[in-house]
């Protein structure tokens, strides 16, 4: 005798009246009746209304939904693959909106909420948010990034600012020193490359000098980088790595 109106909506998780506004609209009429005349819906009923909540799910208003559930041409294989690349599409539009998500969290937490002018302010064209989740996939379970976060997270923008500019020095020193013709690997070269592992020790974390030389070949590998120091002065990324991995050189 098939599944009572109540019985269905039970399984589906919809209402009684959402059931009655489909078979009042002719979205889905149940195939039975009971001798009382109550509606009583069969397997196929179960599949179609399954069909059409897969539809409401994805946003689709129901004139559509029997537009493409009544289509005499469709084929049952082409619409199973429909419904799989229209459920994929929002998988991936969910994942990223959870990832938009997540990097903001992680961004709060690590003290970066600055106002998009203080955020220019401080950082001029760089915006540390662009490399926060690279950061984190590569160093997320280091006790220096922990360390970072916690720093991170007491900094004011006067502190960031702080920050910028004490990093810019340091990065002037090193284009002085190439536009004056003086080696990578000299002693001068050497020094301002553990002024910057030191500054970095002081306002972040613990920069061993591995973690250093490897700061320095993402300089070169990520362009993104290689392009806020060639703006700089040309040529200072690859120098700046050489300089860095001289000075780890030098203490080992």
């Amino acid at each position: 005798m098939g599944y009572s109106v109540g019985q269905v909506a039970g399984f589906a998780g919809v209402t009684v009246r959402t059931l009655h506004h489909y078979d009042e609209i002719g979205l889905l009429q149940p195939g039975e009746r009971s001798r009382a005349g109550h509606r009583r819906y069969g397997d196929e009923d179960l599949d179609r209304l399954q069909q059409i909540l897969f539809y409401r799910e994805l946003g689709f208003p129901l004139d559509e939904v029997a537009a493409l559930l009544d289509d005499p041409d469709a084929d049952p294989r082409e619409h199973l693959r429909r419904q799989h690349d229209l459920l994929t599409a929002r998988i991936e539009k969910l994942q990223r909106m959870a990832a938009a998500v997540e990097h903001a969290m992680e961004a709060r937490k690590m003290g970066i909420n600055l106002t998009p002018e203080e955020k220019f302010e401080v950082f001029g064209d760089f915006d540390p948010d662009d490399y926060e989740e690279e950061v984190r996939e590569r160093w997320g379970h280091t006790d220096a990034y922990q360390a970072s976060q916690r720093a991170a997270a007491s900094y004011t923008k006067e502190d960031w600012r702080r920050l910028r500019e004490g990093f810019d020095a340091i990065h002037q020193k090193m284009a002085d020193l190439l536009a004056q013709g003086v080696a990578a690997d000299s002693e001068a070269a050497m020094d301002v490359a553990e002024e910057h592992r030191r500054f970095i020790s002081g306002g972040y974390y613990d920069c061993t000098y591995e973690m250093h030389t490897g700061l320095g070949e993402m300089y070169v590998a990520d362009e993104r980088f290689t392009a806020t120091y060639e703006a700089i002065r040309p040529g200072l990324a690859v120098y700046m790595r050489d300089a860095m991995l001289a000075n780890a050189v030098r203490h080992t």
